[in-house]
């Protein structure tokens, strides 16, 4: 539960967790990333991990600049344990404000309680920093420790918590409440409304639009809306097929045509098409994966395993990989090949200090580009593409078991927890 203040929030302290990362978000991992990267001594981190997992963490007091909590010390010594940040600087709020009210998308997620990578992206760009880097958690705790001590690593594990549930706790933090950054954000959009706000391109007046559609010739119609793929003819009848003619095959083939034709030209018909990069061709095998995928018949089935030269069920696994990522995830299926040795390297620490399963992190087996968390019967597979996709062995081996994603953390817990 929550209690607003004045100047902050207060949130009840949580209950205690184990077997699980403390953060799911990509938000909430960079701010425990940021702990990571500022604190000297990694075994304080990890006591701190230890104790917020334990419960030890009270309630947390968030307001802009400062998170304090009292945090138990394994003999119950309560520790009053505070972390400082960096407040936005008005002008940075100001540009901040502007980015999410002119973009629609941006608007949407916070309103949702999202917090997408190409938010920050932007406001990065615009010279907005919102999350915490090196060196920007400064901590304070009454234990006497001047660097970060178990009791403010707790108190840091126990906010990317709370990031996870609500990313307004890192706007608060950063110097603005929901309701004032809300109430900004209705402002600017009331004034983007009613007309050019200081300092953002004017737009064109009306009136010059329309002088100039009277020197320039009308343009033509756009085409009609594509809204279904027309039925093939069926080819079927009275007669007999020619000998070697499969007529389910091609009624298939014919309808799976019109629906790819509908989509290419739904997407030259999308504004900026033309600098959208153009993919690949499809190989014979993919392309094959690609139709099984689409609902081909029985028969057709058949023959597009005997093409590619396996058996149904490699087909049925390779269908199955297609449909969580097309062709990448066919890629991850297929390929067993050795990435570069700092990749590897560099998800090994995370996992190892992430995870903490009954105090010991899962056991990493396996080779090349395919790690397999012992005793757990799930299993990383690192892509070209530079995403990790998870797999679970079933009775027939290793299946195919979601999308993949970059951060080996949250791909390997999200598959644990659905067991």
């Amino acid at each position: 539960m929550t209690h607003d203040l004045d100047t902050g929030r207060t949130f009840g302290a949580l209950p205690p967790v184990r077997g699980r990362v403390f953060a799911t978000s990509w938000w909430g991992r960079a701010w425990l990333q940021a702990l990571e990267d500022t604190a000297l001594d990694g075994e304080q981190v990890r006591a701190g991990r230890r104790h917020a997992r334990a419960g030890a963490v009270g309630a947390v007091s968030v307001r802009p600049g400062r998170v304090t909590a009292l945090v138990h010390d394994r003999d119950g010594t309560p520790y009053r344990a505070d972390v400082m940040v960096q407040q936005l600087a008005q002008d940075d709020w100001d540009r901040f404000v502007g980015l999410v009210a002119g973009r629609a998308e941006h608007l949407a997620a916070l309103l949702d309680r999202d917090l997408p990578p190409h938010m920050a992206e932007d406001a990065a760009a615009a010279g907005v920093d919102l999350l915490p880097g090196i060196g920007d958690l400064e901590p304070e705790c009454a234990c006497g420790a001047w660097d970060h001590c178990a009791h403010t690593a707790a108190l840091c594990h126990q906010v990317a918590r709370l990031l996870d549930q609500d990313p307004f706790v890192l706007l608060l933090l950063r110097g603005r409440g929901e309701r004032e950054v809300l109430d900004e954000l209705e402002a600017r959009s009331a004034a983007r409304s009613a007309g050019p706000v200081a300092g953002e391109p004017a737009g064109v007046p009306a009136r010059e639009v329309f002088a100039g559609h009277r020197r320039t010739a009308a343009l033509p119609a756009p085409p009609p809306p594509v809204e279904a793929p027309g039925r093939p003819p069926a080819l079927s009848g009275d007669l007999p097929a020619p000998p070697g003619l499969d007529v389910a095959a091609l009624e298939f083939l014919a309808a799976d045509a019109a629906r790819r034709a509908r989509l290419l030209l739904a997407e030259a018909l999308t504004p900026g098409h033309d600098r959208t990069p153009v993919p690949p061709p499809l190989t014979v095998r993919e392309d094959a994966v690609r139709l099984a995928a689409d609902g081909a018949p029985g028969t057709v089935t058949d023959r597009l395993a005997a093409g590619c030269g396996g058996e149904l069920a490699g087909l049925a696994r390779a269908v199955r990989a297609w449909r969580f990522g097309g062709p990448a995830a066919l890629s991850v299926l297929d390929e067993e090949w050795t990435p570069e040795p700092g990749v590897l390297a560099q998800a090994r620490d995370r996992l190892a200090a992430a995870w903490e399963g009954d105090g010991q992190p899962p056991r990493l087996a396996g080779a090349a580009n395919r790690w397999t968390a012992v005793g757990t019967g799930v299993q990383l597979r690192y892509g070209h593409d530079g995403r990790w996709w998870p797999y679970r062995c079933e009775d027939d081996g290793w299946e195919p078991a979601g999308p993949g994603g970059r951060d080996p953390v949250a791909v390997l817990a999200g598959t644990l927890a659905e067991d």
